[in-house]
């Protein structure tokens, strides 16, 4: 039996019990939410590895749901969404979300998602690229895969498990540009479909967040968007003037 306990947020009973009879069977302890407040009521009580989390949900939303708990909960989110709602997932992902699955969901898929979003949320694995445990010190930009913290000018950076994978490995490949299909499949775990945003969406909340401490003047200021430049038609590439320092 695996230490990992799962949260299934879904208001449809009859999928939670046969999720749970699945997930369960191969090894998770999986408890049931049937609604939002049930929901924030079992994180307060219980700590869980993940969180599966249907978006259209009766009353509070999946997403108002995962906009409310983020501030304080930063357990890995993976949303179900109906195929076609695009908005719903980028909103989603936008909020703090991991990964999504579109519903009718496929079990054995949904399994992979969890083992995927589960591996990189405890540590980076080394799949390809160099991606090491070390620091990377990049001007006042560090990452410490060890420790899952990212800082600027010693000030931790608040990220997602995805974002701080991002970062990391836009880092630790600076200078070089990283497909959607690398990013997708180092990042994510996973292989790059048809109209799949969410890398891209990662990547513009990883920008969002350095901004703030690259704006204004001096030295060691520049423009944070152009730290991740996008290369049209190839992919991202970490930039950065400054000199590459050590910790």
């Amino acid at each position: 039996m695996s230490n990992e306990r799962l949260l299934l947020v879904d208001d449809d009973k009859e999928l939670c019990s046969l999720l749970m009879e699945y997930l369960s069977a191969e090894g998770y302890q999986v408890d049931a939410a049937y609604g939002a407040e049930q929901a924030i009521d079992m994180l307060q009580g219980q700590r869980y590895s993940l969180m599966v989390l249907d978006i259209m949900m009766p009353g509070t939303t999946g997403l108002e749901l995962l906009q409310q708990i983020r501030p304080s909960h930063k357990l890995p989110v993976i949303m179900l969404t109906g195929r076609g709602d695009e908005i719903d997932r980028i909103l989603g992902l936008e909020m703090g979300a991991d990964d999504y699955l579109g519903k009718p969901c496929n079990p054995r898929e949904l399994l992979a998602r969890i083992r995927a979003v589960l591996r990189r949320s405890a540590a980076p694995a080394p799949v390809e690229g160099r991606l090491t445990d070390e620091a990377v010190v990049i001007g006042p930009i560090s990452v410490n895969p060890s420790t899952r913290e990212a800082k600027v000018s010693g000030e931790l950076l608040e990220l997602t498990s995805a974002e701080f994978n991002v970062l990391t490995y836009l880092m630790q490949h600076a200078g070089q540009v990283l497909s959607k299909e690398q990013l997708t499949r180092w990042v994510l775990h996973r292989e790059l479909t048809a109209y799949d945003r969410a890398i891209d969406v990662h990547v513009s909340r990883v920008r969002q967040k350095l901004v703030p401490h690259f704006s204004g003047s001096g030295r060691d200021k520049i423009d944070g968007k152009e730290l991740i430049k996008t290369v049209r038609g190839q992919g991202y590439i970490f930039v950065y003037t400054g000199q590459q320092g050590q910790d």
